[in-house]
């Protein structure tokens, strides 16, 4: 779920930086402390052992959850590189020599985070270009009368007591929403009881969908079964999950541990994308990020949009 894991490369001169800079464990803990996210990780180091040796081990770590610690590489390895003052060093015995080791070291790493820099940047700009390319769109008339269809049809299940009629709308609702926005909906999008399944593309990653409404929230044991299925997919397979009137707290917590596999969606979501006030290639686009750096995968609307 991370748009693109941090080279091996990288995180050798990462810590080979972080050993030749920092000379004394106290000021190296000093400074892991003022950067990571959650310095209480810290205390999960031994640190009578050799400095190195804590220093692989937190960076181990973190690369062993990338999904969840990304983050806090980045940061590490922008913080480090942007050190220019080797003087501390200076007074050390063979203090000349450290301090260009530390430089030297510091120097190395910068490159992998300029590179870094530069792909995060360009990500950008093709969001914003996204973000512009979906204004004009939602301005054309074709796709505004399309959405505005939609969203009659979507009005009318609101307060529809039929569960069988209300899935058929749905499903086609659905459907025809993801065929807007070129997310290729597979013809497999069908009803199985009160529950839809199928499987769309996005950004080269496939997903399978399933989406539910019931009067109660959706529970962990119906996340499992999506879980379940996922497990006997290809590697890259994800999944999404709506549930028009949300999920039990035990659910999202259930899932929101470990390997994130799935992305949670809720009525609320729908019906900021057929209102036009979020595409739908961003909303997923931001639950996804936001599920990859802090293990949340039930991001809500109201969230995105005052963050």
């Amino acid at each position: 779920m991370i748009s693109k894991k941090i080279a091996s490369a990288a995180i050798i001169a990462l810590k080979e930086a972080l050993t030749n800079v920092y000379w004394y464990k106290a000021d190296l803990r000093s400074f892991l402390t003022s950067t990571i996210s959650n310095p209480t990780i810290l205390s999960r180091l031994n640190w009578d052992d050799y400095k190195r040796n804590i220093i692989k081990k937190l960076i181990d770590y973190f690369q062993s959850n990338e999904e969840k610690f990304q983050q806090d590489l980045l940061k590490l390895m922008t913080e480090v590189s942007r050190i220019n003052d080797f003087s501390h060093l200076e007074h050390l015995e063979n203090g000349e020599e450290k301090a260009l080791n530390a430089k030297r070291s510091v120097t190395a790493l910068k490159k992998f985070v300029e590179t870094h820099e530069k792909y995060y940047e360009e990500h950008k700009q093709i969001e914003e270009r996204r973000r512009a390319t979906y204004e004009n769109l939602i301005e054309t008339t074709a796709v505004k009368e399309k959405l505005n269809e939609l969203t009659r049809k979507y009005f009318t299940l609101l307060g529809s007591e039929e569960p069988q009629k209300r899935g058929y709308t749905l499903e086609k609702v659905l459907k025809e929403l993801f065929e807007i926005f070129d997310l290729d909906p597979k013809a497999s999008f069908k009803i199985i009881g009160e529950q839809i399944d199928g499987a769309f593309t996005f950004e080269g990653t496939d997903f399978l969908f399933e989406a539910k409404w019931q009067k109660k929230p959706v529970s962990a044991k119906d996340l499992d079964s999506l879980a379940g299925k996922l497990s006997r997919k290809l590697d890259n397979t994800l999944g999404m999950y709506l549930s028009i009137n949300g999920y039990s707290e035990d659910g999202v917590k259930a899932h929101s541990s470990g390997r994130r596999l799935i992305i949670l969606m809720d009525g609320s979501d729908i019906m900021a994308v057929l209102e036009g006030r979020i595409d739908l290639i961003q909303l997923l686009l931001r639950k996804r990020r936001h599920a990859a750096q802090t293990g949340n995968i039930y991001l809500k609307i109201h969230e995105i949009f005052t963050s």
